[in-house]
């Protein structure tokens, strides 16, 4: 299939590099030097987006592959407070919308092991939750979009918390996430549960960019068959 890498920044170059190996075709390449090569014309030459830029032009890069009728992978992460917006825009254009704030396999098995455990421990009202999450110093949104996707979990399962906060003290209502940034972390996310007399906890730890890419190459191809607002709970049929 013929893709277009919207970001070609490390992850645009190691997605490259996957879909190569998998027979695929870059047939555009967008990054801060060909802004203007993006348009509608560009995009319908090509099977299927994949969109790793910043969260201030990712929105407006969806809609204009919606426009083009190209389907469109995204993992660019700290533009939800846009979703509602992105998934009506998709649906009136007919459009194909693949987005996970994390495209890892591990990743997505991990979001289940840890509903399992918060509904394992909800009962368990004398240990406290917190997460921690460890990224490159090159991440500019904090927390992670894959430890928001883990704290919005944990809150629909424990009946003692009903919102989470950034690196503050949090209410008893409140569930903290602590955001550090230190060298060239590519991931680590943990979900720790503490009483008085032990804890528990779970943590998922990634070795390079190449397990996030290896599954934005898969959603795409998934995106040829299906269309829709998809994610990787469709792909991995969870």
């Amino acid at each position: 299939m013929k893709i277009a890498l919207i970001g070609y920044g490390k992850m645009g170059k190691e997605i490259e590099k996957i879909a190569i190996s998998r027979g695929h075709e870059i047939c555009l390449k967008i990054d801060i030097n060909n802004p203007n090569d993006l348009t509608i014309s560009n995009l319908q030459k090509c099977d299927v987006a994949i969109e790793f830029t910043i969260p201030d032009s990712a929105v407006k890069n969806y809609k204009l592959c919606f426009e083009a009728g190209t389907p469109v992978v995204s993992g660019t992460t700290g533009w939800l407070d846009k979703k509602e917006e992105v998934y009506n825009a998709c649906k009136e254009l007919n459009g194909t919308f693949f987005y996970g704030s994390n495209f890892s396999v591990g990743v997505n098995l991990f979001f289940e092991l840890n509903k399992k455990l918060a509904d394992l421990m909800a009962p368990r009202s004398e240990y406290d939750v917190e997460m921690t999450e460890v990224h490159h110093t090159q991440k500019l949104d904090a927390p992670s979009g894959t430890a928001i996707s883990l704290a919005d979990d944990i809150l629909e399962i424990l009946p003692t918390k009903n919102s989470w906060v950034n690196d503050q003290t949090p209410a008893e209502s409140e569930m903290n996430i602590k955001s550090e940034r230190e060298g060239q972390v590519p991931g680590i996310h943990t979900v720790k549960f503490e009483s008085d007399i032990d804890y528990i906890e779970i943590t998922h730890s990634a070795k390079s960019r190449k397990g996030f890419a290896f599954g934005a190459v898969l959603a795409a191809e998934y995106c040829l068959d299906n269309k829709g607002i998809l994610t990787m709970k469709d792909l991995l049929k969870i």
